[in-house]
């Protein structure tokens, strides 16, 4: 039984044309449906990691499970305290409150298409970290919409360490 009752009529099509596309080599992130377009069921984009390069730092997410598929190439991915390497094909699904992180394996591509249920209005958090990487707002102003986008920053030695 679901507790998320979607409110949406009407069947999301998305084209690779169409997906807005966000950052640049070595992360490029194409925005495929966010929450609005799915009545709240869920929102989901698509992440492409060169050469080992980071995706998103360790963080969880208070009221949404995360679902990490790999389209191909082999990624790194935090659970908790456990780092996940995983391939083309492989699932991994965080429950809310549980700290993750994701990263392409040192050396490698990967491509991961990600899913946040229920969904939150995601597409301005990934338009927020381009501005980041332009430099055109500071890395700390993360902190500011954290409880807006319901990811909270925290820190793992697990994840560091993996990293290095």
């Amino acid at each position: 039984m679901s507790l998320i009752t979607p409110d949406f009529d009407t069947s999301v099509i998305v084209r690779a044309a169409d997906a807005e596309v966000v950052g640049r080599a070595p992360t490029t992130i194409r925005l495929l449906a966010d929450s609005s377009a799915t009545g709240g069921a869920l929102s989901t984009q698509r992440v492409t990691l060169t050469d080992g390069a980071d995706g998103a730092r360790p963080h969880h997410h208070a009221n949404s499970a995360e679902l990490f598929y790999l389209l191909d190439g082999t990624a790194q991915l935090l659970s908790g305290e456990q780092v996940v390497t995983a391939e083309r094909g492989d699932l991994v699904i965080v429950p809310p409150g549980v700290a993750h992180a994701f990263a392409a394996a040192p050396g490698e591509n990967a491509d991961i298409l990600i899913v946040i249920t229920p969904g939150v209005e995601r597409f301005e958090y990934f338009r927020h970290l381009e501005r980041i990487a332009y430099g055109k707002v500071p890395p700390e102003s993360l902190l500011e919409v954290q409880e807006l986008y319901d990811t909270y920053f925290r820190g793992s030695p697990a994840w560091d360490a993996a990293r290095r």
